[in-house]
């Protein structure tokens, strides 16, 4: 990767002098002063001129891919980006494209969007398929590119299966909780039969020990027959003082 960072950078801070002649003077002037600026590692000033070149004529190509330039080697990606892009749709040659898309696959490449970095270089080499630098670039990205996949499609693997494991442990902890669940009902069920087993069985044992109505134990019927045993013997007993009381007496006188 540092051999390719390295050709990139001395590839993209390449300034270009030429100038069509349809670009405005002003304008032109302002982009030879952003150069010089440029090569002086002025970044700042370079950047004022390239944009005062551009507002002075929208179509300079040179002023917009200098200045991409300059915000490439500042490390401002996103802004190179842009202006990269703009450098291409105002593009006129096929030199100028192969140019603006090799620098900008060197961007796509510096924030590691491969993909982009193999598209940008593709067209490079559609514009100048003999460039090695291009082509060792374009073949390095596809590599990168390839690796990146792999370990996303490894990544997303890893992700599904915990995913699939967090779900299977949701579910055992629902199962679990049902199965609590469930042995708890069952428990309180079974708890509920035992109360009305035990409440049954107290009511037999108390209507076994209780005498139920208009029913006579043993003892009972004992005790009411001794009573009337009683009862008669003292009847007798006054029948028999009557009679004793009621005999006729013999009259000793005689008649």
């Amino acid at each position: 990767m540092k051999t390719i960072l390295k050709l990139t950078l001395i590839f993209s801070i390449g300034i270009v002098f030429s100038q069509e002649k349809t670009i405005d003077q002003k304008s032109n002037n302002l982009t030879l002063d952003g150069n010089v600026e440029f090569s002086n590692q002025d970044l700042i000033e370079a950047e004022s001129y390239y944009r005062q070149a551009i507002s002075k004529d929208s179509s300079n190509n040179i002023a917009s891919y200098n200045m991409a330039n300059s915000f490439y080697k500042s490390g401002l990606i996103s802004e190179a980006l842009n202006e990269y892009r703009s450098s291409i749709l105002k593009s006129k040659n096929r030199e100028e494209l192969h140019k603006a898309y090799h620098n900008l696959g060197d961007v796509f490449m510096q924030s590691k969007d491969y993909q982009g970095a193999v598209d940008a270089f593709k067209k490079a080499l559609l514009n100048n398929p003999k460039d090695d630098e291009t082509r060792y670039n374009y073949v390095l990205a596809k590599e990168l590119l390839k690796n990146q996949q792999k370990n996303e499609n490894k990544k997303d693997k890893k992700n599904d299966k915990k995913d699939d494991q967090e779900k299977d442990n949701k579910n055992d902890k629902k199962e679990d909780k049902k199965d609590k669940k469930d042995d708890k009902n069952d428990k309180k069920n079974n708890d509920k039969k035992d109360d009305k087993k035990d409440d049954k069985k107290n009511e037999n044992n108390k209507d076994k020990k209780s005498p139920q109505p208009n029913k006579i134990s043993p003892e009972q019927l004992k005790n009411l027959l001794k009573a009337m045993d009683n009862e008669e013997k003292k009847v007798q007993e006054k029948v028999n003082k009557k009679k004793i009381k009621g005999k006729p007496t013999k009259n000793k006188k005689d008649w």
